[in-house]
């Protein structure tokens, strides 16, 4: 862990985070020795000490001074607002035609999670609407809807009409722990209304996805394949209940099939692929990985919209904001000593819980990253799809994912998540408001372990919670 200097310097012309980028300011509270030893260091030597807004922004501890200009630039490609083709700033034109947002950090705000629209008016930004019809398309990926595309994008530029609205209803459905105490899950349905291009086809097959908190992706590319092999166990050879398996997935980057580790269905194999993918689908914006845009044949304005260059986006600015989010640090776990936390570390482990949220892994080595390579981290994931049930599903399959299937989210920094965004909507969708109805609605292979949670006392019930918060 970098230590905090007795004083700062001022560098010329930077901002104040391009200071704390540069240098690599974090808390000067020493890391606390918690229940196991280690463990407090989430992400290996990458791991700050953060527990306010920019928790999640700042560069891995162990990145050398010489490094850090290229994390601020990545940083800036990340931060910065694209504007339509042609403009001055040639570097950042090219939006659209189609788009959900203007930058990534619409999505990922202060790089953390998205929620779901609040007011009923609302349109949905941070929650993304995949679309696909019945049959496989390319490589074995989902088909998509022929009008409308495999992403359904509620904003345009100008001259292009937008794809259409999004109308979210919730319904109640109310329910009592095992001691009496009421509970309410709330489960979402949607309409695409307005519609700019006609009707979407019979039968579409829709999934919504929320965007998550993109710390220590760089640590989870790390991770060796045949580890997360290892842990699969499709036919439930050890009787627990529970099968994860693997998806294969198409990469962009190598031209070939790989194991997907990111997106809500490890649908993406790399953070290099899962970037430029973000870009193009939600921005926009072309790149060397992917240098179309999504127009399909019955949006004639989309074709004819103006380009910001061939691709949008720099090589050399693309290679920055990957490196960006691969070097972005894993905050500390908090109070993991604390009585309350380490007894909900017990229940955690005692439900099964860890069958699929496995604590810890060793990494790799990935190519000219030394800060991720050969770390011991404790994202408490598998990477792995699971069946949640149908209460979860969304019935669309995605690569080898089925349509009740979900890759087990990392829950390092979800505790941070109400400091960092303001909020505490959880799941693929955000349609849990808090961690307590996140567990709730597990089931399927978790339905054992959500039974267990269903069944503690209340005090129990706050133990599993405090550990949880404390990740």
């Amino acid at each position: 862990m970098p230590t905090l200097p007795s004083s700062r310097t001022v560098l010329t012309g930077l901002s104040l985070l391009s200071c704390a980028i540069l240098l690599g300011f974090t808390s000067s509270r020493n890391l606390q020795q918690q229940s196991d030893p280690g463990e407090e260091r989430s992400g290996g030597d990458t791991t700050v000490v953060e527990t306010n807004r920019r928790a999640f922004s700042l560069p891995a501890a162990n990145m050398s001074l010489d490094r850090r200009a290229r994390f601020a630039v990545g940083h800036a490609f990340f931060n910065q607002p694209w504007v339509e083709a042609p403009s001055s700033t040639a570097a950042r034109d090219g939006l659209g035609p189609h788009f959900i947002a203007r930058s990534c950090t619409a999505c990922h705000s202060n790089d953390g999670r998205a929620a779901p629209p609040v007011e009923a008016d609302e349109q949905p930004m941070g929650l993304l609407f995949r679309l696909s019809i019945a049959g496989e398309g390319a490589h074995g990926s989902p088909r998509p809807e022929p009008t409308y595309g495999g992403q359904f994008n509620n904003q345009a530029v100008d001259g292009v009409k937008s794809e259409g609205k999004v109308s979210i209803q919730y319904t109640e459905m109310p329910g009592k722990f095992a001691d009496g105490e009421p509970y309410s899950l709330r489960k979402p349905s949607y309409q695409f209304t307005d519609l700019g291009y006609g009707p979407m086809q019979a039968g579409t097959l829709v999934s919504p996805r929320i965007a998550q908190q993109v710390i220590g992706l760089g640590l989870l590319e790390a991770i060796p394949a045949e580890a997360i092999r290892k842990q699969a166990d499709p036919d439930d050879r050890n009787k627990d209940g529970i099968s994860g398996r693997p998806n294969l997935v198409w990469d962009a980057v190598s031209k070939r099939m790989q194991l997907g580790r990111f997106g809500w269905k490890a649908n993406t194999p790399n953070v290099a692929h899962q970037s430029a993918g973000a870009f193009n689908g939600d921005i926009g914006i072309t790149s060397s990985l992917f240098p179309t845009e999504e127009c399909t044949p019955s949006q004639k304005d989309c074709q004819q919209a103006a380009r910001g260059g061939k691709p949008e986006i720099a090589e050399h600015n693309l290679q920055a904001m990957i490196f960006y989010t691969r070097t972005l640090a894993v905050p500390a776990r908090r109070e993991g000593d604390k009585p309350q936390v380490i007894r909900g570390k017990q229940l955690f482990a005692e439900s099964n819980c860890i069958a699929c949220h496995t604590a810890s892994w060793k990494t790799g080595t990935l190519a000219g990253l030394p800060e991720v390579s050969r770390q011991w981290i404790h994202p408490y994931t598998d990477l792995l799809l699971h069946d949640m049930g149908e209460g979860l599903a969304d019935g669309r399959p995605d690569f080898q994912a089925t349509g009740h299937e979900w890759r087990t989210p990392p829950l390092w920094g979800i505790g941070l998540i109400p400091t960092v965004n303001g909020h505490s909507y959880y799941l693929h969708d955000g349609r849990a408001r808090n961690l307590s109805e996140a567990v709730l609605w597990h089931d399927g292979e978790a339905a054992a372990a959500r039974n267990r949670f269903l069944n503690m006392s209340k005090q129990d019930r706050e133990a599993l919670l405090a550990f949880l918060n404390s990740l």
